[in-house]
């Protein structure tokens, strides 16, 4: 991780423009988790993978998930990253896009380096996946007929193609056998859903000072995620109006929020999305069960329980 923070440090710099490392050093610096390049360089290892391609594969995962990050702040016109402010607020929007723009273009050279075409066609499905999945959101998250299969596609795209495609190039750059791979992309796949179904569980219930978000965000800006769906999916006439006027209409008043929460709780569904988030969590864990025995794969069993482990 050390090699990789170098390499991204090294790669965000711009000569001309001074802008973009300022940009780009105050959301890296942040700090975050360094997840989904901690896994590209775990399945490399994994795999026994000893060349230094991984650190490469490693940073430009961590670009891409950079420049969604800039460009989601300012769709969603966030004010608060990590806890801190946002990019779009210190500067603005321009230059969140922009930067974000840039950081995609870095981890599409870094993509080249490696020269391997496998790891283009995979990095690149993902970026394409995720943006489908982010204009897919825009729709479906102001409409109440969002159903679960709906939501399971926005997060697969917005989430889950960067974390399966993070574990699935640790293989490829291995050359590890393709049934090994596809267990990679198959873990990589259902710790991103477990990942997001849990962030979206904690915006209900979780502690402003350890996720930087103010609970009841989503609700605020209209997102239908899958707490709310499924409340959705069991009220009755009254209750689906109130979801109309607060969600699909953003006629929101005060006490909104607490009454959403209450329904919630009537149908037991914070609850239930949690079970969901543990549920998939253990799927990841079940798809690694076949890969070579060694530490790195109890490491990345923890790693299946860590992401849930905040819902406890």
């Amino acid at each position: 991780m050390d090699a990789v923070n170098a390499l991204i440090q090294e790669r965000m710099a711009s000569e001309h423009a001074p802008r973009i490392p300022e940009v780009t050093a105050h959301l890296v610096g942040a700090g975050g988790k360094r997840l989904r390049p901690m896994l590209t360089l775990a399945a490399a290892r994994l795999c026994g993978y000893d060349g230094p391609y991984h650190v490469h594969l490693a940073a430009t995962v961590e670009f891409i998930h950079t420049a969604t990050l800039l460009h989601d702040d300012v769709v969603d016109e966030s004010a608060q990253r990590r806890g801190r402010p946002t990019a779009n607020l210190l500067w603005d929007n321009k230059s969140s896009v922009l930067v974000g723009d840039y950081l995609f273009s870095r981890s599409f050279q870094l993509m080249t380096e490696t020269g391997s075409i496998d790891v283009l066609r995979i990095l690149s499905n993902a970026s394409a996946t995720i943006a489908e999945g982010e204009v897919l959101q825009l729709t479906a998250a102001t409409d109440l007929r969002t159903d679960e299969s709906i939501y399971l596609q926005v997060v697969r795209g917005k989430t889950a193609a960067l974390f399966s495609a993070a574990t699935e190039v640790g293989g490829v750059i291995a050359g590890a056998d393709p049934a090994h791979v596809q267990a990679l992309f198959d873990y990589g796949d259902a710790l991103g859903i477990a990942f997001q179904i849990a962030d979206d569980l904690l915006d209900y219930q979780g502690d402003t000072s350890a996720t930087g978000k103010n609970v009841g965000d989503d609700f605020r800006e209209r997102k239908l995620t899958l707490p709310v769906i499924k409340a959705v999916a069991q009220a009755t006439q009254q209750e689906r109006a109130f979801w109309v006027r607060t969600i699909e209409k953003g006629r929101q008043e005060d006490g909104d929020l607490e009454h959403a929460l209450a329904l919630m709780g009537k149908y037991g569904t914070l609850d239930a999305t949690r079970q969901d988030a543990l549920g998939w969590a253990e799927k990841a864990k079940a798809a690694i069960a076949t890969l070579p025995d060694h530490q790195i794969r109890g490491l990345l069993s923890d790693i299946a329980d860590y992401v849930v482990a905040r819902l406890n």
